[in-house]
């Protein structure tokens, strides 16, 4: 059996209900996950990836994460985390023990957040008064916000949803809304042409693979040809860079001197630096 991931590990049984009428003064709105939504899969995974880069990252000052939204509110995590990524170091209190101060952490740490993603107050899904009272939207939200600014090659699960209740206390009572929230964004036709297409090739029957490797080899062997050379093995003839070079070269018309790589390379470093001259022509050629 695998063992349990460390998010799994973390986490402790919770059960949430809607606001009682009591709870909420009248005028105001309070938004609600039911059960359901809390039990997506895809809601579930987007806390676990965003805890563990959490964790990961101020592992090296020994503090762990166990709930999102219980351990976010008071400033203290965010404090950490934004000194990590930003470098920058915040004036501010290092332990906040009451709730008055741990609500002023939370609004110099907020501040310097917002500042450093520059998002304007009309676009902000979350404030110090919804960080402060847990609510795990607006937490999830701030923390999606941060991983796209200062590491934008997480993981994310793409298209989270959730249906919502908004709960509203009236003069009549409490009054419920539903909608559909979204966290992380649609993955987009241009991310699913940028999917590696020979990882769908490998996915076809074997005998499709060898077709279309033995079309590559006729390709090759064409531009080769007049330089009196040929190819019978992608997977091994390719390994030294050298190959690719002179291909590339009749390509895109151009000589490379013998002299900035080796022809017949006989050893790992003489074979790293003609794959090196293969990726040095590929720059300049993006760059140009």
């Amino acid at each position: 059996m695998e063992p349990e991931s460390f998010y799994n590990l973390l986490q402790h049984p919770k059960v949430a209900g809607p606001p009682v009428e009591e709870e909420l003064p009248q005028g105001e709105k309070k938004k609600y996950l039911p059960p359901t939504s809390r039990g997506d899969p895809k809601f579930e995974e987007l806390q676990k990836v965003l805890m563990e880069w959490i964790n990961a990252k101020l592992l090296p000052e020994h503090i762990v994460v166990r709930s999102l939204e219980e351990d976010i509110f008071d400033g203290l995590i965010l404090h950490h985390l934004f000194q990590t990524l930003t470098g920058l170091k915040l004036e501010v209190e290092e332990m906040a023990l009451t709730a008055p101060s741990q609500r002023r952490k939370l609004e110099v740490v907020l501040e310097a957040i917002n500042g450093s993603l520059q998002v304007g107050e009309q676009q902000l899904k979350w404030s110090v008064a919804t960080i402060f009272s847990k609510d795990l939207l607006a937490t999830l939200h701030l923390l999606v916000a941060l991983a796209k600014r200062f590491q934008p090659d997480l993981p994310l699960p793409t298209n989270v949803r959730v249906e919502v209740i908004t709960m509203e206390s009236t003069k009549s009572g409490l009054k419920s809304e539903k909608s559909v929230e979204q966290l992380t964004e649609c993955s987009t036709e241009k991310d699913q042409l940028a999917k590696d297409v020979f990882d769908e090739l490998f996915k076809l029957a074997p005998e499709k693979v060898n077709t279309v490797k033995e079309a590559i080899v006729n390709f090759v062997n064409q531009k080769l040809d007049r330089l009196g050379l040929s190819v019978q093995n992608l997977d091994t003839q390719f390994a030294d860079g050298v190959f690719l070079l002179l291909l590339i070269g009749q390509l895109e018309g151009f000589f490379l001197h013998l002299k900035e790589f080796y022809l017949t390379p006989t050893s790992p470093a003489e074979m790293e630096i003609s794959a090196a001259g293969t990726y040095d022509q590929n720059a300049e050629e993006v760059i140009s």
